[in-house]
């Protein structure tokens, strides 16, 4: 009798700790299940879509870009703005160079930023601003700075973000991404950087529903023997 009296008390208490946890799991999947993926991540509010390169335009070769940036690892030639460029990288260094003067244009200018967002954004708002960041905001992760953003005037508030030295779109940021991070947040229980998920926390709180469960599991067993009993 004494032992069916603690564990019904500690089964009580449990639930009371695990159900507030358990609720947020619940509206945070809800949540993460109704919004679909393509959409948090912004695919509707940027499109990259690469130029094909022009057969025959006078490009400087490989040798040349060596002597002019000792150091090169790779290259790869692209398309920007109707302009053919290389993508060089020397080590964790990027920039890019006119494919055909081997002029260095890294790090890109506002106004190379500002068409390079015209071109790719499909949204309805304008450009309210745009901005250099020195300081990596939450919501770009551990992506290398500084960063061009780009924010649009719209419902969702997006904000485009550009790497300064390739002209890569590098992330797309708008309310409904910030939303599921914040519910990713809880539903791992990692509040600090929002990407453990084998966390401290979430080791607990698995562990104390274990112990609901067992408890429950006892308390109904405990249950049936006492009605066969009677």
């Amino acid at each position: 009798m004494q032992v069916s009296f603690w564990v019904r008390r500690a089964h009580k208490w449990i639930g009371l700790i695990v159900g507030v946890q358990a609720l947020l799991w619940m509206i945070s999947g809800l949540y993460m299940v109704v919004v679909p993926l393509d959409v948090v991540h912004g695919d509707h509010l940027a499109h990259v879509f690469p130029e094909p390169l022009k057969p025959g335009a006078p490009r400087v070769a490989q040798a040349t870009l060596n002597q002019l940036y000792p150091g090169i690892t790779s290259v790869r030639l692209k398309t920007m703005l109707g302009k053919e460029v290389y993508e060089i990288r020397q080590g964790a260094a990027a920039s890019v160079v006119d494919a055909a003067s081997g002029v260095k244009l890294s790090p890109l200018e506002r106004d190379t930023i500002k068409a390079l967002a015209e071109e790719s954004h499909v949204g309805e708002g304008d450009i309210s601003g745009i901005e250099w960041v020195t300081k990596a905001p939450s919501e770009v992760g551990a992506r290398p700075v500084p960063l061009w953003a780009v924010h649009y005037d719209e419902a969702g508030d997006t904000t485009l973000y550009f790497s300064p030295h390739t002209g890569d779109l590098v992330a797309r940021r708008h309310n409904l991404w910030r939303i599921f991070d914040f519910v990713w947040m809880l539903h791992i229980m990692d509040y600090d950087t929002r990407d453990n998920v084998n966390n401290t926390l979430l080791r607990i709180a698995t562990i104390t529903g274990f112990a609901f469960a067992l408890s429950g599991a006892w308390l109904l067993l405990y249950s049936f023997t006492r009605r066969k009993r009677a």
